[in-house]
């Protein structure tokens, strides 16, 4: 071989040239100030056919203006959600305290699985973890947990766990013909059917229980559920509760939920089920857990302190769980993947656990700490704790509190100003998240009257479609005549969770993630919805 080509080449990738690297990111983020500056843009064109029959790699070397060069056009084409007109769904833009703590984590590429391979890193997830765990917890004893590819892995431990107090061995020896079944609520994410399919319990072995009127489980349909169950003999592995659904954010009685299945679990005499939150969504509001209404440093609004005081109430309930969910990539815009699951009691992690023996790969593997014993990757990047402790730390928690009570706000506002158009009707008034979910008929139909009567089940089938039909119209019609330099973009959503008489809602939806988001923004929302009513 040319060594002296080859020495130059390794310089080139290889050699930290701070100035070249450093001019490459400044180009980046001009790009990205520059695109800040702009409404959301339409999609961009995108040809798949095109992409995949122009898979060339170039044949010689080049150098990291070429690398810029090979992402740049896919870059510029991706939407960062930084404009405040972004109100579609559960995202807004990654803080830039979070941004150093990725760069730092790229730099040095840590892999998760053992210290071996992330050194201090995995003494950072322990920190980032711990830190979470008594967020939401609340001061817990012994918590750990892992940072994982998302929330529908994180809820996967979760179940997997109460497949395993059920039906010990069945790691290693399968279901053995058992019925093991799984329980959500009906307005959780769809996740959990993904899960009970991948773990081998049947999605028809997920039950769903409907919610009442505020996106909650119903607690006499949950333990009617249960009886029904155990006299059949079935074996039932967790209960996941949502704390903060998708689109309405929805909170299931924790508290309720817990006494249910340990009283039933007594009277039948079986294994209690893992108790799981799926706070992906709604962790966030626990960062009010301990802000003083009576001294409010932030000067909440008098309309804000019994929101806090409810939030405050709702927080207790995570302190039951066996083990919770966080997307710090949502409520934490942080950067993805920033998932974890955190159990309550670090004991109960040994229903996950491997030997030495069944990962030779990791023959150093320590089971005090290693999560390669564990866990269900065997390369977990540290992407999670970098940009998560980046973020707590840099923001702290009166900046925290600040993004927090500032989402509260604007939905609230939003709410109040939509009920008082009469043919508006919000569909989740009594939820204290940052979603809105309402419906928006003709002008001259009286929305709440008409939804009354749709949830008595007053309304033939035929008027429940033409009323739903017509959400869906002006929503259509406004999407179509919006101007995009401001006016916010919203969603819609075909159910939010709520299902009177077996009827699914649909709704508008606005959700206040992007904290440059102000009440113009929300006045001009009004506004675009009574030209299209």
């Amino acid at each position: 071989m040319d060594r002296t080509r080859y020495d130059a080449f390794v310089r080139t990738f290889f050699d930290c040239d701070p100035r070249e690297i450093t001019q490459i990111f400044e180009e980046l983020l001009a790009a990205m100030q520059a695109e800040e500056s702009l409404p959301p843009g339409h999609y961009l064109s995108q040809n798949y056919e095109t992409a995949q029959a122009n898979p060339e790699i170039h044949v010689l070397p080049g150098n990291l203006k070429d690398a810029r060069d090979a992402v740049f056009p896919y870059f510029w084409g991706t939407d960062g959600w930084s404009s405040p007109l972004h109100l579609e769904n559960v995202r807004g833009p990654a803080n830039y305290a979070s941004l150093i703590g990725a760069i730092a984590c790229l730099l040095k590429n840590p892999n998760l699985c053992t210290d071996s391979y992330s050194q201090r890193s995995n003494e950072l997830e322990v920190k980032a973890i711990t830190a979470l765990a008594n967020l939401v917890f609340y001061h817990t004893d012994d918590p750990w947990g892992v940072f994982t590819i998302g929330g529908t892995i994180s809820n996967m431990y979760a179940a997997k766990i109460g497949v395993e107090k059920v039906l010990p061995g069945a790691m290693r020896k399968g279901l053995r013909g058992e019925t093991v079944a799984g329980i959500v609520s009906g307005a959780a994410h769809y996740c959990g059917a993904t899960i009970a399919g991948w773990l081998g319990l049947g999605t028809e072995n997920l039950h769903e229980i409907p919610v009442d009127r505020s996106l909650s489980m119903r607690l006499d349909l949950l333990a009617a559920k249960l009886d029904e169950l155990y006299q059949k003999g079935v074996k039932v592995a967790f209960v996941i509760g949502t704390f903060g659904t998708t689109d309405a954010f929805g909170v299931d009685d924790l508290v309720g939920i817990h006494a249910i299945i340990h009283e039933k679990a007594a009277k039948y005499g079986v294994t209690v089920p893992q108790l799981h939150a799926d706070a992906a969504v709604g962790w966030g509001i626990c960062f009010l857990n301990e802000y003083d209404r009576e001294k409010n440093v932030l000067k909440l609004t008098p309309e804000m302190t019994p929101i806090v005081a409810k939030v405050q109430e709702m927080c207790k309930g995570l302190r039951v769980a066996d083990s919770v969910t966080i997307d710090f990539h949502k409520t934490g815009r942080g950067h993805y993947p920033s998932s974890a699951f955190i159990v309550n009691r670090r004991a109960d992690l040994r229903f996950l656990a491997r030997s030495k023996d069944d990962t030779p790969y990791f023959p150093e593997a320590d089971s005090r700490r290693d999560p390669a014993l564990f866990t269900l990757e065997t390369s977990r990047p540290g992407l999670g704790p970098y940009t998560v402790m980046a973020s707590l730390d840099g923001i702290g928690l009166l900046g925290w509190q600040m993004l927090m009570a500032r989402s509260l706000e604007l939905a609230d506002i939003l709410k109040h100003k939509l009920e008082k158009l009469d043919y508006c009707k919000v569909l989740n008034p009594d939820t204290c998240g940052a979603s809105v979910v309402w419906w928006v008929l003709p002008k001259g139909r009286d929305a709440r009257a008409i939804f009354e009567k749709f949830e008595a089940g007053a309304l033939s089938p035929e008027e429940s479609q033409r009323y739903l039909g017509e959400v869906r119209r002006l929503f259509t019609k406004r999407e179509r005549t919006l101007d995009p330099a401001r006016d916010a973009r919203l969603s819609f959503t075909t159910a939010i969770g709520y299902r009177p008489h077996g009827v699914d809602v649909p709704a508008w939806k606005a959700v206040f993630f992007n904290p440059k988001t102000d009440e113009a923004i929300i006045d001009r929302l009004i506004e675009s919805i009574e030209e299209v009513a």
